[in-house]
């Protein structure tokens, strides 16, 4: 049995758990049919045109681990950001670990998944919001089938969460190879302002595969500040789904810092309903070995006098593989639309290599919009600049990447995100540069 047979015949297993009033009943089983007629995604598909899941697919993966694993503090605390105070929202192999968890609420509503679904308080705004921007593509569909858990965060009215929010899913390896399908809700109302930092995570070599889906809305004037962190071990792939819609005046932006993982595929999605809406897409890729990292996108300007700036720095070593699909469309009523999108990309090595295809589709005739990409290796000059300056060469080239990749972290706005990336960068590029942000 292949692994989407194995998937649609366990589907019933998870319906089992749910009562047939479930508001979200109709929802899974409209899912799995779409999945199921789909299966996964192939490179036959224009969007999967550069990404095989083939090397992927062919594990045995457990689809519900069968015994809870107990991991302490200290085994996680590497990868937390913890210099600075946070709450925080940690998942074990799939499950909430309460003794992990910091979520002193502070007049929001910070829960999981499986309690918004199944508490009448939230019925309201689960059937208001759950699968309303996420599109029917297969692997949303499966995730949809699928969603038990994951995090529901509700940012009500005139509210400044005062600390960034941590979602971290951790994978232990008591299962020989486990997929994860985490679902995340997060919906911030009007002048409300919140930071949320994100990161899946194998505590071993066992292989891993997550299928992640998260909405955000973004209601009016709303402020969403995104971090995703992927440094993985190179027997985890990850398959990250995210789903932005935002009303008027309000501003989203992710960053997005891909380094470890075998296979990791970034779908990003924004919606803008409203005008005077800005968002933005950056991100940083450093990888080697023969990882694959792609990172499809799209901005889909539908009103007038809104932004969107996207901006994604790629650095690939040895076999790796890159991939960046970025689409941008304005439909004819989006007026004085002004989109900005750029990929820049250093090929480290011969036998790296990077697949760009910036799109736009514009219906609108009063717009400013760019595109570009550019492949190329670090410029000579500037390294024999800095190499008659006393730098040695290694040291040097990393003094280069870094500059490189500066238009991305200067936009971070949590300091201790851009300490910790700063040391990632240098642990990739393999050298000490005794400097911090």
């Amino acid at each position: 049995m292949d692994l989407k047979d194995k998937l649609v015949s366990s589907f019933f297993a998870v319906e089992d758990y749910l009562e047939d009033s479930s508001p979200l009943h109709e929802i899974r089983n409209e899912a799995i049919k779409n999945f199921e007629q789909q299966g996964f995604p192939t490179k036959k598909q224009e969007a999967w045109k550069y990404t095989s899941l083939n090397s992927v697919l062919k594990h045995n993966y457990s689809l519900f681990p069968k015994q809870e694993t107990a991991v302490e503090y200290h085994a996680i605390k590497p990868y937390l950001i913890h210099d600075i105070d946070t709450f925080k929202i940690i998942f074990i192999d799939g499950k909430y670990s309460s003794h992990l968890s910091q979520t002193t609420h502070e007049g929001m509503d910070v829960c999981l998944m499986s309690a918004a679904l199944s508490k009448p308080k939230y019925r309201i705004m689960i059937e208001n919001y759950f699968n309303k921007a996420a599109n029917k593509e297969s692997l949303t569909s499966l995730n949809t089938a699928f969603a038990t858990e994951g995090a529901f965060i509700h940012i009500p009215k005139n509210k400044l969460v005062q600390k960034p929010i941590q979602i971290v899913h951790f994978s232990t390896g008591s299962e020989a190879s486990l997929m994860l399908q985490p679902r995340n809700l997060i919906v911030v109302d009007e002048n409300s302002h919140v930071q949320i930092i994100e990161r899946h995570q194998s505590l071993t070599d066992n292989p891993v595969l997550t299928n992640s889906v998260t909405e955000i809305f973004t209601n009016k004037r709303a402020i969403v500040d995104y971090y995703k962190i992927q440094n993985d071990n190179l027997n985890a792939s990850l398959i990250d789904n995210t789903f932005i819609k935002q009303k008027q005046e309000s501003i989203a932006s992710v960053h997005t810092f891909s380094f470890g993982g075998n296979v990791t595929r970034n779908n990003l999605n924004f919606y803008q309903h409203g005008e005077r809406i800005d968002s933005t897409l950056k991100g940083i890729t450093i990888i080697g070995d023969k990882q694959h990292v792609d990172h499809n996108t799209l901005v889909h300007h539908i009103e007038p006098n809104c932004e969107s700036h996207q901006d994604y720095k790629g650095i690939f070593g040895d076999l790796s593989t890159g991939v960046f699909n970025g689409k941008v469309i304005v439909e004819k009523e989006a007026q004085k639309t002004n989109a900005y999108q750029a990929n820049n990309n250093i090929l480290a090595d011969d036998k790296a290599t990077i697949n760009t295809k910036p799109q736009l589709e514009i219906f609108a005739d009063d717009v400013k919009c760019s595109h570009g990409c550019t492949i190329g290796q670090l410029d000579e000059e500037a390294l024999f600049y800095l190499k008659s300056r006393g730098i040695p060469e290694k040291e040097a080239r990393a003094l280069l990447m870094f500059a490189f990749s500066n238009t991305v972290l200067e936009s971070v706005k949590i300091n201790e995100i851009k300490r910790r990336i700063t040391k990632l960068i240098a642990k990739k590029l393999g050298v000490n540069i005794g400097f911090d942000l």
